[in-house]
């Protein structure tokens, strides 16, 4: 592919600048597909020291409308842009149309372009083609083109400077894209966490790989110059961390992946926003700005640059970067009409589907917090759920990786529905049979973090069907940590020799979340069964035999010594 397909390019009428001149920018990241507001606590730089959070309804499609309508009133050429994971791991008000709903929205809401995100991978790259191009041939053929009879695809377009296709070995979509904003040009490149290939299905992207992050962009960063840009801005879907207010100004105690990585950019890139760690922050690193805007639409950020095109170098081009995020308060912001009307109108529809009772559980609330062993109620909910519909056709064991669990499992007055049950398990994940030795098991178990966290900010626990039993000492070494003998089948200590049929989902199959021994399972067996409704069908016939989940303890599993 010619590179001078790689790069987009849209052009507004404006003459060139003469003096110094504000492009305005907002941002947005990590939407995962929330089109509702929701309540959550907030600690604001402005809060005393010692006051308690304040809890704020933010957030909802319309209300993010809102303020851009306002933004735009005071600068009509305002470019909202993305930084990914603006799909996937979505409530089911999203999910069960396959995301076309959101992307649809944030098309109304004047997107003009984002990086891509490690869950825009979720049902593979092709599945991302068909976001970005439209039609309705997709992986979900029982959810795409149904929420529009004819998907059209995105009016923004995704960058991935850094997915390479195996065949043309060039990004397998635009690695940026320059705009022209009175009379000045800015350029924005994209790039995803490099890590995107262990945390989806393998098989869903087969045909690209990802390169370094900082390495693919500045490798376009010749080609931009030459094209007289005014600034060049990264959108990249991965992030840090920061003990400071979401809305310090200049931030400075930024951690994380992303630091290293701006370190190593082109001196020509002054600004970087970020995403990936749903974490608030405007901060420096190295005299560059990097921001995030937190998750799942609560906040924007809000960036002001100041060019002065008279100048030569680039960098010095960019005379002042301001930037900081807003609380989209739905008691600040007045909700966009056409939005607001576009949200009920999914609302009924999805209603009839999400407001089914699926089954009655025995509590409020089946939580999904893992205890000091590494063991969750509702981990033992789902492993119990994956035996239960693979049992018949052999599995003696059933394992799920903690990360796969998105929300616990809520129910209200007539059982727990649709949308709650899809809210814990939203990655449509089918569960896959393989045979592990008994000391493959116990190399599988040695895999996991042990509560520590991993780079992308979670826990790498298993969690166990019933009848599956280990103890482990947080003491020993990592790699002997599991204590020997102590892995027993109901009641038996697994025999090293003996084989077992293990039933695990698609994605930590394929070696997702770093369970790489589960590649050498043998008699692979892909049963097409979802997780989903392997879960909903376990809720059901546990409340049928008068046992509804969450009604006994399940503690106990995993057991640690120390």
């Amino acid at each position: 592919m010619a590179a001078a397909l790689l790069g987009a390019c849209s052009s507004l009428p404006n003459a060139p600048a003469s003096a110094p001149v504000e492009l305005n920018l907002v941002a947005i990241n990590d939407l995962h597909g929330h089109l509702e507001a929701e309540t959550k606590s907030f600690a604001s730089i402005a809060d005393a020291v010692g006051t308690a959070p304040r809890k704020l309804k933010v957030g909802g499609i319309d209300t993010i409308g809102g303020a851009l309508n306002a933004w735009r009133a005071e600068d009509p050429q305002l470019l909202l842009v993305g930084a990914g994971d603006l799909i996937g791991a979505s409530p089911a008000l999203s999910s069960i149309w396959a995301d076309e709903p959101t992307i649809s929205a944030l098309g109304q809401l004047g997107l003009r372009v984002s990086s891509v995100g490690n869950h825009e991978f979720d049902q593979g790259s092709a599945e991302l083609l068909r976001y970005q191009n439209g039609g309705c041939k997709s992986t979900r053929p029982d959810k795409a083109c149904q929420f529009e009879a004819h998907y059209p695809g995105a009016k923004f377009s995704y960058l991935a400077a850094n997915v390479i296709d195996n065949a043309s070995v060039q990004p397998m979509l635009p690695p940026y894209r320059i705009e022209q904003i009175r009379g000045v040009k800015i350029a924005f490149i994209g790039a995803v966490v490099r890590g995107t290939e262990k945390m989806v299905s393998a098989d869903g992207i087969a045909n690209v790989h990802f390169i370094d992050e900082a390495e693919a962009i500045n490798r376009w960063v010749p080609e931009i110059k030459a094209q007289g840009v005014s600034a060049i801005v990264v959108l990249i879907h991965q992030g840090g961390e920061t003990k400071e207010p979401f809305d310090k100004v200049a931030c400075s105690q930024l951690q994380g992946p992303i630091v290293d990585i701006v370190k190593h950019l082109d001196p020509a890139i002054k600004l970087v926003i970020s995403a990936h760690s749903h974490q608030g922050y405007t901060c420096q690193v190295d005299g560059r700005t990097v921001t995030q805007g937190e998750s799942f639409g609560h906040m924007l950020t809000r960036i002001s640059l100041t060019i002065d095109p008279r100048v030569a170098d680039l960098p010095g081009k960019i005379t002042a970067i301001r930037a900081y995020n807003v609380l989209m308060d739905t008691q600040r912001f007045t909700p966009d009409p056409a939005l607001s009307a576009f949200l009920q109108k999914l609302k009924a529809r999805s209603d009839v589907v999400l407001a089914q009772p699926i089954a009655r559980i025995a509590v409020p609330r089946i939580d999904n917090h893992i205890n000091e062993a590494g063991e969750s109620p509702l981990g033992d909910v789902l492993a119990d759920s994956q035996l239960a519909a693979t049992r018949k056709l052999g599995a003696q064991i059933a394992m799920t990786n903690h990360k796969s669990i998105r929300e616990s499992l809520e129910s209200g007055p007539a059982g727990t529905n649709y949308a709650q049950v899809a809210a814990t398990t939203p990655y449509g994940n089918t569960l896959i049979l393989l045979t592990l030795t008994g000391s493959q098991i116990q190399a599988l178990l040695e895999q996991q973090s042990w509560l520590e966290q991993d780079r992308q900010g979670g826990r790498v626990m298993l969690q166990v069907s019933h009848g599956l039993s280990y103890r482990w000492d947080a003491a020993k070494p990592l790699g002997q940590r599991v204590l020997p003998g102590s892995i027993k089948l109901n009641g038996a200590a697994l025999d090293p020799r003996g084989q077992y049929r293990v039933s695990v989902n698609s994605f930590i199959s394929q070696g997702g979340d770093g369970f790489s021994l589960l590649t050498q399972g043998a008699d692979r067996v892909d049963t097409g069964i979802n997780d989903l409704d392997a879960l909903s069908h376990y809720l059901i016939a546990s409340e049928h035999d008068g046992h509804p989940a969450g009604s006994a303890q399940t503690a106990g599993r995993i057991v640690r010594v120390h």
